[in-house]
């Protein structure tokens, strides 16, 4: 897990800016490409918003591409699964 920059702000189609806080980076061996999970802080129905893409680990491109397989969604909500494991043996 890199913490490194752990906030960066982004600009969505209409021009407003947003500041997210990186929760985790991490690489699937199963897809191949680099993941960012973040988030905005904001609350949808009593739970923190969480947001998950595609990033370019060697910052050629600093553009979040999308998640585009159920595939990737399920190495993600595994990946966020085994974390979730761990802090509950923690506690």
């Amino acid at each position: 897990m890199d913490t490194k920059n752990s906030v960066f702000t982004a600009k969505d189609k209409d021009g407003k800016q947003t500041t997210y806080e990186i929760i985790f980076k991490f690489d699937s061996d199963q897809t191949k490409k680099s993941y960012l999970v973040y988030t905005d802080h904001t609350k949808e129905n009593g739970k923190m918003k969480v947001y998950a893409n595609v990033y370019d680990k060697t910052g050629r491109s600093k553009e979040l591409l999308p998640i585009e397989t159920e595939e990737e969604w399920n190495t993600i909500e595994a990946f966020l699964s085994k974390l979730e494991g761990e802090v509950d043996e923690k506690n």
